[in-house]
């Protein structure tokens, strides 16, 4: 089994990526396996709304100038789907986005082909909007017919600076509770 996860903030290894890797702890203590793939520095272009995707129905995005279908591919593979993002004013940031808007199309447009996969979003805030960014995340699993795993808490983290979000106690228990639930899930559905 394997869980994927996509880190969608611009800082590589920060506040977000740290969450990740404290659910992902709890899923290879049970054997899962896991990558992380960092959005960082890569330029991703929202949906342009070509429709091409419901004409080809091959599990691509007819946009081929960056990573996305090498995404997509690795979303397909994967058991599980981690999607982190930080907060930025109040929402999701572009490259996160991104990825849902075109990944989202492509699997309506294959017969919802990521049903039943498992997901889980991951937020990391400095103060507020974290709640909306959470819903987001949680609405492109549920319109693809998902499975979305809950925590002890909803899966947001308190820090600003990189390292700061390993000091909120309730949001490290709250990942280490939703890496054990994902674990438990995956291994009850497999």
């Amino acid at each position: 089994m394997k869980v994927i996860a996509f880190n969608g903030s611009a800082r590589k290894g920060g506040n977000t990526a740290q969450m990740i890797k404290v659910a992902f702890k709890e899923l290879e203590c049970e054997g899962i396996e896991t990558e992380m793939v960092e959005l960082g520095g890569k330029a991703l272009a929202g949906c342009i709304a070509c429709y091409k995707c419901f004409e080809n129905k091959d599990k691509r995005c007819a946009v081929t100038n960056d990573a996305m279908n090498e995404y997509i591919e690795k979303i397909l593979a994967a058991d599980g789907i981690i999607l982190g993002s930080p907060t930025y004013f109040a929402d999701l940031t572009a490259n996160i986005k991104a990825l849902i808007e075109r990944c989202g199309m492509v699997s309506k447009a294959n017969g919802d082909m990521l049903k039943r996969k498992i997901g889980a979003g991951v937020v990391a805030a400095r103060r507020g909007g974290a709640s909306h960014v959470f819903s987001s995340l949680n609405y492109f699993f549920l319109i693809g017919q998902m499975i979305v795993v809950g925590s002890s808490y909803w899966n947001i983290g308190m820090g600003r600076n990189p390292g700061e979000v390993m000091k909120d106690e309730e949001g490290i228990k709250t990942m280490t509770n939703l890496g054990k639930n994902m674990a438990w899930l995956l291994k009850k559905i497999n």
